[in-house]
């Protein structure tokens, strides 16, 4: 049996392969304008299909809206029984069917074309190569036969396959492989095109571990009455005070709201193997560390955690670049984000 697994697997990845060729070649300019179309959408992307396909459609949607492209499944079916109020002018439909000719979704496009709505059609049609439509106007003769779908579209992209990987021939398998790897290439292409970046993940996933590993040092970091901070001529036995009451193991040394020095629980401990109670006799100033590392507020979490581990330290001063203090970030804060 596993020689059966083997060759499914096998089939699908020349599936892929055939698909990475067209999108090389001569299917590029069709992707392009699906692109394009993305892009420019000022509405929401409907995505479309039944069955397989719908599956697949739904993974789409919720690839574009991870990516910052607004995106929502609508199935065709419930389409005809009020859900088409789901479409609004501005929109663009993606619609999957493998023949092109699934009823449900052939019902949908006099909605479509009524409220102008760009339409990229993702079928397996058997054609060398994705064809750009202009709006209006019949397909060119040298497309060949076409599925209904593929011709009422903008734009056709096609997941053509050699055969499926079910041995019967009849279970989508590799064509539904094709659509799912084609959704995801339009996916990231628009959110490049956009310039979509780590933050913008951070904050479309802030329940999940890659967004949490994505948060901002200053959503994390201790301020106001509970940084502990005191004076360069603070005393010793009030800066221990101070630390310990604050429970960050640190304390700022401020001059106004500049950041002068720190004091750790590292610090003091080092003091009292070399001086021993002649410390209490000091001030936070002599004390003191006065070159510490400290971090921004809009650097990530995962940054934090990083100069942490590499200095071997469980607290990071938060300051702004004229090195005013603004807070502290501690190891146990990071624990909460699943990052250690």
């Amino acid at each position: 049996m596993n020689h059966i697994g083997e060759n499914v697997v096998r089939i699908e990845a020349r599936a892929l392969s055939d698909l990475a060729d067209r999108i090389a070649g001569p299917m590029a300019d069709a992707f392009n304008r699906a692109v394009e179309l993305l892009y420019c959408c000022p509405g929401r992307v409907v995505v479309t299909g039944m069955g397989k396909s719908g599956l697949i459609s739904r993974k789409i949607a919720a690839t574009l809206s991870s990516t910052g492209t607004p995106a929502l499944f609508m199935h065709p079916v419930e389409a005809q029984h009020g859900d088409l109020g789901m479409l609004a002018h501005g929109d663009l439909v993606i619609a999957l069917s493998a023949s092109g000719e699934t009823d449900e979704i052939l019902q949908l496009l006099a909605t479509i074309k009524r409220l102008r709505l760009p339409l990229i059609a993702i079928t397996c049609d058997e054609i060398a190569t994705g064809v750009v439509r202009k709006e209006s106007g019949p397909p060119p003769s040298s497309m060949g036969a076409q599925s209904t779908l593929a011709s009422a579209a903008e734009v056709f992209l096609s997941c053509a396959i050699t055969q499926e990987g079910c041995t019967m021939g009849l279970a989508p398998t590799a064509s539904t492989t094709a659509m799912l790897a084609l959704g995801d290439a339009l996916a990231v292409a628009v959110a490049e095109k956009k310039g979509f970046k780590e933050e913008d993940f951070a904050r479309l996933h802030p329940g999940g571990k890659l967004g949490k590993r994505l948060a901002r040092v200053e959503t994390l970091m201790h301020t106001g009455d509970a940084v502990p901070r005191v004076a360069r001529r603070t005393k010793m036995p009030d800066v221990i005070y101070e630390m310990s009451r604050k429970k960050l193991g640190v304390t700022a040394v401020v001059e106004g709201e500049r950041l002068v020095g720190i004091v750790s629980d590292g610090d003091l401990r080092r003091l009292l193997e070399r001086k021993g109670k002649d410390v209490l006799d000091m001030s936070a100033e002599e004390c003191m560390t006065c070159d510490p590392k400290t971090i921004s507020g809009q650097e990530f979490a995962a940054t934090a955690l990083a100069i942490m581990e590499e200095r071997k330290i469980t607290s990071l001063v938060v300051v702004d670049g004229d090195m005013k203090l603004e807070g502290v970030v501690h190891l146990h804060d990071l624990w909460g984000t699943e990052m250690v």
